[in-house]
């Protein structure tokens, strides 16, 4: 049983909804990403999204894509992401943690060699926007199965049949649902046709399903936890960097703001 899965049957047993906080990994600098998933694990983190940084991000709004800006012009590469979770391991063995990027950095390491890589770094979960389901070969799906880490993918208002039906079968897990027809950072969020999606999700899969894109407090929070297993929060957090500089007194503001976010999310989804 991979850390995700454990996590997932542990919170199932206690009556409890995930929370799911997504960082870019080295933004604003690459100083804090490590001390910050630290800080989230204390603040109710149940597993720690991180982005890894890409010039073309195809799915994100504006809040993640200039994160991944500021993180690539600090010079944190793919590699040194992956590394970051290694760092924080050397104290958290627990809190599993889920890797979401693009292909083409991959590609460029080669996948033999950024599988190792996570496997080194105890990465838990691995989610490449751009690489559909129904692409994926079983060869990688037994490399990550056999280096214990989860394929993660996203199912959408607007995912086909054909599609849904192989993030079904290939997926592990849990299943990421993308609560509004946008990227993320998109303010829409119609909460009982999210609920009506992810009740015919789970009357076809075993799997957890997430909720992310468009929550961003306590009470869409509250609204979607009634009916999935967990709820993702990005741009919601990681706005809060976008002006900070090299301002270590607006760093520290800045974390302290996403703490308090954090806060009244874990309150609002304990308290069904």
């Amino acid at each position: 049983m991979t850390r995700i899965e454990q996590t997932f049957a542990t919170l199932k047993q206690q009556n409890k909804k995930a929370l799911i906080p997504y960082i870019m990994a080295g933004d604003p600098n690459p100083a804090v990403t490590v001390d910050l998933m630290h800080k989230l694990v204390a603040h109710g983190a149940d597993v720690i999204e991180i982005g890894l940084p890409f010039s073309d991000p195809m799915a994100d709004g504006s809040v993640i894509s200039l994160a991944g800006e500021r993180a690539l012009a600090n010079g944190t590469s793919t590699t040194q992401a992956v590394k970051m979770v290694g760092e924080f391991r050397k104290s958290n063995t627990t809190t599993p943690v889920l890797l979401m990027g693009y292909l083409n950095p991959v590609e460029i390491i080669g996948y033999d060699n950024f599988l190792d890589l996570c496997e080194q770094n105890g990465v838990d979960g691995l989610l490449l926007v751009d690489l559909p389901p129904n692409e994926t070969d079983e060869v990688l799906s037994a490399k990550l199965a056999d280096k214990n880490i989860n394929q993660i993918f996203l199912l959408a208002p607007i995912t086909q049949s054909e599609r849904r039906k192989a993030v079904l079968n290939r997926g592990s897990g849990f299943i990421y649902y993308v609560s509004v027809k946008g990227v993320t950072g998109s303010k829409a969020l119609d909460t009982d046709e999210v609920a009506r999606q992810v009740q015919a999700i789970k009357a076809d899969s075993d799997l957890p399903v997430c909720v992310g894109f468009g929550i961003r407090d306590g009470k869409s929070a509250k609204a979607v936890a009634k009916f999935a297993d967990g709820v993702i929060v990005g741009s919601e957090l990681v706005k809060n960097f976008a002006d900070v500089g090299d301002d270590e007194a607006k760093i520290t503001q800045a974390k302290a703001t996403i703490l308090a976010k954090m806060d009244e999310l874990r309150a609002a989804i304990d308290d069904l």
